[in-house]
């Protein structure tokens, strides 16, 4: 009302005065009748409850804004109910990408068996609440069920490789054992205590256990069925060494997300198999860094999920797939960690099972564990010439929480700093 009365006094004034005066007084009737209609229009966001988006505060409102507004005035209550929604998925899409700025979206792939769902445990482990008594129980069942599988793929090993059992009874218990289903596991197994300890510690299984490259065993067969005592015990509880050693497959995408620095870090794992690798793309949009994992230990190994009759070596299957992921135009801008897991187990290995015999280009020493990890290293960053200075290597043991956590430390530190520089060019 000030600003429209003090515009009119100058009217007066400027019919009376020169051209000049005129021009001036009108351009000053302008500016003072549009700060009339902004205080008017504010006051009008006040009545309909329109709050100004926060983006906006300390500056002049936009004509388009203003527009909006007062049209408010004239619409019915549910316009103003949709108008107001609107605005507040407004200040929501704001908020969130304010957020994501301060998270980092770690990306692990790798093909079935490499350790992924493992490291996420470890991950939980070291940066999260880890497994109580509580969490623990939950897994028992799926020791028993894991055992049942190994004593499945023990038992069917030995027909096919034609090995005989050293005693008829372990043979008429490894046929009662194979009829035991995954599913009664839980039940079963430990009904079947005496003849699952029979049968493991026949001559003729260990025989196919050394021969376990030529079929498809989990890694912690072993582990499990060298501790058959304490796991068929009344009060057993798995320990966290259980926990991470259990095996379940991982289907579709899941996510675990930690907080170190006020920085929030979201691990993303997908499935390995064949099978799961069309949902990967997915989950492809805006990665920090992608984390890699290969099992070093399966050089001499053959992939389950092909063709019957198509033989392919696991440790191919994994540059194949290696070389694919960082060709990707998505990951261009991503920093790429290559865990070469499982080296324990190429530890083992490497005395009885010659590197040589199945990557010819191997012209290091027989029996050389540290010759050996460095050359599959080398196959793995020269893959892709274009990102061999991108790819940064690390020898891991998932199982080791000790081992990894070191290695991420160094991993985290890296991802902190890149993420710096991306927000903060040039430092």
């Amino acid at each position: 009302i000030y600003a429209l009365a003090r515009a009119g006094e100058y009217f007066v004034r400027c019919t009376r005065a020169s051209v000049s005066f005129q021009v001036e007084s009108i351009l000053l009737l302008i500016c003072w009748a549009s700060d009339a209609i902004s205080s008017t229009v504010w006051f009008l966001q006040g009545l309909v409850c329109t709050p100004r988006p926060a983006a906006l505060e300390g500056v002049v409102p936009g004509h388009s804004y203003l527009i909006n507004l007062i049209m408010a005035c004239f619409q019915n209550q549910e316009q103003r109910m949709q108008y107001r929604m609107n605005k507040e998925i407004e200040r929501q899409l704001v908020k969130d990408r304010r957020e994501s700025k301060r998270e980092l979206k770690l990306l692990l792939l790798g093909t079935g068996e490499s350790g992924k769902s493992t490291f996420i445990k470890q991950m939980r482990i070291i940066h999260g609440s880890g497994y109580s008594k509580q969490d623990r129980e939950q897994f028992r069942d799926l020791v028993f069920r894991n055992i049942c599988t190994a004593m499945h793929a023990l038992t069917s090993a030995m027909g096919q490789l034609q090995i005989p059992y050293q005693s008829e009874e372990a043979a008429r218990l490894a046929q009662e054992l194979h009829t035991i289903r995954e599913e009664e596991a839980k039940a079963e197994i430990p009904k079947h205590a005496t003849a699952v300890r029979c049968v493991w510690r026949d001559v003729g299984i260990q025989k196919c256990y050394q021969h376990r490259r030529a079929y498809q065993l989990s890694d912690s067969a072993k582990y499990y069925l060298d501790d058959l005592d304490r796991i068929f015990s009344p009060d057993y509880i798995p320990t966290t060494q259980d926990v991470l050693r259990v095996r379940i497959p991982t289907t579709g995408i899941n996510e675990y997300p930690f907080v170190i620095r006020n920085v929030v870090f979201r691990m993303v794992d997908v499935g390995g198999q064949r099978s799961e690798r069309r949902k990967w793309i997915h989950c492809f949009d805006n990665v920090t860094s992608v984390m890699f994992l290969v099992a070093i230990s399966e050089y001499d190994q053959l992939l389950q999920e092909t063709e019957e009759g198509l033989e392919v070596n696991r440790m191919q299957e994994s540059l194949a797939l290696f070389q694919t992921i960082t060709s990707y135009p998505w990951f261009r801008n991503s920093s790429i960690i290559l865990f070469l897991n499982k080296k324990d187990l190429l530890e083992e290995k490497i005395m009885v099972s010659p590197l040589v015999q199945y990557f010819l280009e191997y012209t290091g020493p027989k029996n050389d564990y540290l010759q050996a990890r460095e050359f599959i290293a080398r196959m793995f960053i020269n893959i892709n010439q274009a990102r061999a200075s991108d790819i940064y290597p690390h020898f891991t043991c998932a199982t080791d929480t000790e081992n990894i956590k070191f290695v991420f430390d160094v991993v985290k530190n890296h991802i902190l700093q890149q993420h710096i520089v991306e927000v903060i060019p040039g430092l």
